[in-house]
């Protein structure tokens, strides 16, 4: 049973470096003694991974990758510095983000520019405070040179959970 798990912990691994970085990955799986994995009921796949009792990952089957929790984008904020993983928003609208609203493209600053559409991105303001988690909807490129036009689909907001 310890060698199903192992061999389950280093699959979830796997996905985290493909998806997100090896350096994520060591941030988000720091222990393993600490991770536990829920299965669907139906199915018997992975369902969400936990780091203690807080939700860390849900997993899509859709696609075979991962979207992140607050808790989980929280950790990363706290142990990489900007721009990783992360779409920085002008202060002015912070507000509006923990809300749960869309990102407009005229509100980056920052973006990572190793990120394509459809990657989960976090959403911070310019003092690098946690605001969302969400989906990259346009490239880079386009992000950047447009002045209208939603560029980041917020799935939560802070104010919507607690972390």
């Amino acid at each position: 049973m310890e060698n199903q798990q192992f061999l389950v912990l280093r699959k979830i691994k796997a996905i985290s470096d493909f998806q997100f970085s090896p350096i994520t990955t060591d941030i988000l799986f720091d222990n393993d003694d600490k991770i536990k994995v829920e299965y669907s009921k139906n199915t018997g796949r992975i369902k969400h991974i936990y780091y203690d009792e807080n939700l860390l990952l849900n997993f899509r089957p859709q696609n075979g990758l991962f979207t992140l929790s607050l808790f989980a984008a929280d950790r990363i904020i706290r142990s990489i510095s900007i721009p990783h993983l992360r779409a920085v928003v002008q202060s002015d609208i912070s507000e509006f983000i923990k809300e749960g609203r869309n990102v407009f493209c005229k509100h980056i600053t920052e973006i990572d520019e190793n990120l394509r559409p459809l990657d989960e991105i976090i959403v911070v303001n310019q003092e690098d405070e946690l605001l969302a988690i969400g989906k990259l909807i346009l490239p880079i490129p386009y992000i950047k040179s447009f002045t209208s036009g939603v560029a980041i689909k917020v799935r939560k907001g802070i104010n919507k959970s607690k972390i």
